[in-house]
């Protein structure tokens, strides 16, 4: 594939050589663009050395093969970052005065900004303005990172990760007939509070109770939430796949971690998307020390209990402040001798009493970290099935496209 990677003038300007190398080494034909001024933070051989392509920021290089046009025509794909809100202006309003500008204009494929700023900055009325028509006209802007910033200050505008960028980018490619477009953004001026990951409950300083969970479903659930348009927080447990870019991160690693930032943050949720595996039971003790094998050969006895039903937790708490809010909760389940998936899936939605039960039928082969996945989305308010298969990321949208639908009615 080839792509044009279009760098900002920023101080962020030193992760995007993380970003080149990510796609060089994933086979990609890469030409680097930078601006003049982010040749100030990094130099052109840098550039040329990580590509192995010559690097230009004029249009009156190569002017033989008509560059400014050419870039942009043959690129299956332009990524700008960082885009400062000056890049972010120029795009928005057309400006053509270098060659990234030029590009852009021509370049009809997909079109990738990864914001980078101060935070006044990206809070500016200007900057949105220029955002929104970005998105209208049909290009991708993530939301940028919060943390910490250049200086001592921190907040929204900090550059996505390197591989954040890098999976976004390749994802408006690989499945463009359903790339949710930011000008059509179904959740947007929603909330949306996600849960992902599995749990762990201590037994003593090393070890712990855990699951396979590798929380994929689950980021890829809160990644289309943020495509749709919505504002996302994540509350992730234990997860073996990169954070979205553009969403509220809340870190947790046991249970009632799990149902306390579930409890605060549900208030201001317009959606609840219960995808985290939570652990049934946890150790009645924990020891401070390691347990260690015993001498006289007998083995130690751990004590299990029940952990708190946090989705059934969350259901109670919305009729009891009368919340307007969808709930959606996630059944990882095995048939048995006396019922079967569906079966033991409709008894839980109805024992939970959420809106929406999304089942899965695990197994040793089947769902944990896998990157496909088969699903049937159950609705205590209408009783036909809507099955979903195909790469997580697939069902995730199908997931958020029903939760966009349910609150819209």
């Amino acid at each position: 594939m080839r792509i044009v990677l279009g760098v900002g003038g920023g101080i962020a300007a030193f992760k995007v050589a993380s970003l080149l190398r990510l796609f060089t080494e994933a086979g990609h034909q890469v030409t680097v663009v930078p601006t003049e001024a982010a040749l100030n933070f990094v130099g052109q051989a840098t550039w040329e050395a990580l590509s192995g392509r010559p690097v230009s920021t004029s249009v009156f290089d190569h002017v033989d093969q008509v560059n400014h046009v050419r870039l942009g025509q043959e690129a299956d794909l332009v990524v700008v970052a960082p885009a400062t809100a000056n890049i972010l202006a120029r795009a928005a309003h057309g400006l053509a005065d270098d060659l990234l500008g030029n590009t852009l204009l021509v370049a009809t494929c997909p079109v990738l900004f990864a914001p980078a700023m101060h935070t006044e900055m990206w809070r500016h009325a200007a900057t949105q303005a220029n955002v929104a028509t970005l998105r209208s006209h049909g290009a991708h802007v993530l939301d940028p990172d919060v943390g910490r910033l250049t200086g001592k200050d921190s907040g929204p505008g900090r550059l996505p990760e390197p591989q954040a960028i890098f999976a976004a980018a390749l994802a408006l490619v690989e499945d463009p007939a359903r790339a949710v477009h930011h000008a059509e953004r179904p959740l947007a001026g929603r909330h949306v509070l996600v849960s992902a990951g599995g749990t762990q409950e201590p037994l003593d300083p090393v070890r712990f109770l855990g699951n396979r969970s590798s929380g994929k479903q689950g980021i890829a659930l809160a990644a289309a939430a943020r495509d749709a348009g919505a504002q996302v927080t994540l509350v992730a447990a234990h997860i073996e796949v990169p954070v979205p870019a553009g969403v509220e991160l809340v870190r947790v690693g046991t249970a009632e971690e799990l149902r306390q930032a579930m409890i605060e943050h549900s208030p201001a949720a317009d959606a609840v998307l219960m995808a985290a595996a939570v652990a049934d039971f946890r150790p009645a003790e924990r020891s401070g020390t390691k347990i260690k094998k015993r001498a006289e050969g007998t083995d130690p006895v751990i004590e299990l209990v029940r952990n708190p039903d946090i989705l059934a937790e969350l259901v109670r708490l919305r009729h009891a402040d009368a919340r307007q809010q969808l709930i959606l909760g996630f059944a990882a389940e095995t048939g048995d001798d006396s019922g079967s998936v569906l079966e033991y899936a409709r008894q839980k939605l109805e024992k939970k009493g959420c809106d929406l039960l999304v089942v899965n039928h695990v197994g040793e082969d089947k769902v944990f970290g896998q990157d496909v996945n088969s699903v049937e989305i159950l609705s205590r308010s209408d009783r036909e099935m809507q099955h979903v298969e195909g790469s997580k990321n697939a069902v995730a949208r199908a997931v958020v496209e029903r939760v966009a639908a349910e609150l819209a009615d």
